[in-house]
């Protein structure tokens, strides 16, 4: 927010007013408030990410209950497709919300769980690597309080994290395409290799947040709660 100061009389006694040009922290608060309106919840791109949502109950009822695999597959190519749409929907349409950015990963997260349980259920993927996977999830979620208890925000996600994401988003629809009747060795090889690999990168990025939030809990001393006023 820019200001303005007083700098004395001008010709005539009129007060002269310099504005004080803003400074780059201002400029960038500004865009984000902007960008990320916390009361924009009907917006294209969140309505895109509900009928994600929506689909996470009905894969797994395609995949473990009436095994249609064939449109479990399409489902998976679907919700693949729009969740690269919303984001750039929410870029270009400057529809960017606090909620889309909660929402988004979660819905990422809940296909890449739901998924690895309905392949464990199935005998598709061995369940050491659904172990790995949603283990890693759930020992970075513990470490947010870490940084919650000293008053930081969460570590920005890095490069390799989401190589890792967009590696097993293609692997996994892969390996479901790889149970149907067409589908030839090079598809089963190339989704067991894709899954492999995304796993291997995937726990590596989770070792690497973990040392950094050791860190932050070793050099960084949590903050102390202000006493209630009476």
């Amino acid at each position: 927010m820019a200001l303005t100061r007083r700098a004395g009389r001008g010709v005539g006694g009129c007060e002269r007013v310099t504005r004080v040009p803003e400074s780059r922290e201002d400029r960038e608060s500004e865009r984000v408030d902007r960008l990320y309106s916390r009361d924009r919840i009907l917006t294209v791109p969140n309505a895109l990410s509900a009928v994600r949502l929506i689909g996470v109950p009905v894969f797994l009822w395609l995949v473990l209950v009436v095994e249609a695999d064939g449109w479990a597959f399409a489902l998976l190519v679907v919700s693949g497709a729009t969740d690269w749409l919303d984001g750039k929907l929410a870029r270009v349409l400057d529809q960017m919300s606090t909620l889309g950015r909660l929402l988004d990963p979660l819905v990422d997260r809940l296909y890449v769980v739901s998924t690895l349980v309905a392949f464990v259920a199935r005998d598709f993927v061995p369940w050491w690597v659904a172990a790995l996977l949603i283990g890693r999830d759930v020992v970075l979620a513990a470490t947010l309080l870490i940084y919650r208890r000293r008053g930081l925000d969460p570590p920005e996600v890095m490069y390799i994290g989401k190589a890792a994401t967009f590696v097993l988003m293609v692997g996994l629809p892969l390996v479901l395409l790889a149970q149907l009747d067409f589908a030839g060795l090079a598809i089963a090889a190339t989704a067991f290799a894709l899954l492999g690999w995304g796993t291997a990168l995937y726990v590596w990025t989770g070792l690497l947040y973990l040392a950094k939030s050791v860190v932050v809990a070793r050099t960084i001393p949590p903050r102390r709660r202000e006493p209630e006023r009476p």
